[in-house]
């Protein structure tokens, strides 16, 4: 019995450590301009990403996010926006369309990604390792609507999760950063 329970414990030591062994780093993702961006180039910041859409009723958070961006971005903080048609079809537009919308509406100068879907089938693998704790090594976190945010610690480890409708300038994000 001891050594079926000890080999149960190594096998789930194992899988943690594998899980782990993939970081926010190892991924590359495409911009919004069709550009690769490997987020190896972010090593050393705090990264808080997000999936957005250009017409639900969260829309108006870009205000913040961008709000938190001229507080705290630059060398040790950035937010990376991922427009993602999943919710009630609330970011039909293409990429150049959604660029656009942003940067007219809400003055958006924080990195955007090309659209991609963050659910389903055809999730993006970035998303998977968000939101599978088997992959991350922290947490299963699926994104449950427009605006859910991800947090991102300086070495490229899942460090936490803030859901939809929490307000990107609330205390927990600020904490985050701030430590």
């Amino acid at each position: 019995m001891n050594v079926f329970i000890s080999l149960v414990m190594a096998m789930c030591l194992s899988v943690s450590v594998m899980a782990q062994n993939k970081s926010f780093y190892d991924f590359t993702v495409q911009t919004i301009d069709g550009k690769e961006f490997p987020l190896s180039e972010l090593k050393g910041k705090k990264v808080l990403v997000v999936n957005v859409a250009s017409k639900c009723g969260l829309t108006p958070q870009y205000e913040q996010l961008q709000k938190l961006y001229e507080t705290y971005g630059e060398d040790k903080f950035t937010i990376i926006g991922f427009p993602a048609n999943n919710f009630g079809e609330q970011e039909p537009g293409t990429n150049e369309e959604i660029l656009q919308f942003c940067r007219l509406n809400y003055g958006v100068a924080f990195p955007m990604m090309a659209k991609i879907s963050v659910v389903g089938e055809d999730k993006a693998p970035l998303y998977k390792w968000l939101t599978e704790k088997s992959l991350n090594g922290k947490e299963d976190a699926e994104v449950t609507w427009n605006f859910q945010k991800f947090m991102i610690d300086e070495a490229g480890n899942w460090a936490g999760m803030a859901p939809p409708k929490t307000n990107p300038m609330a205390e927990e994000i600020i904490s985050w950063i701030e430590k």
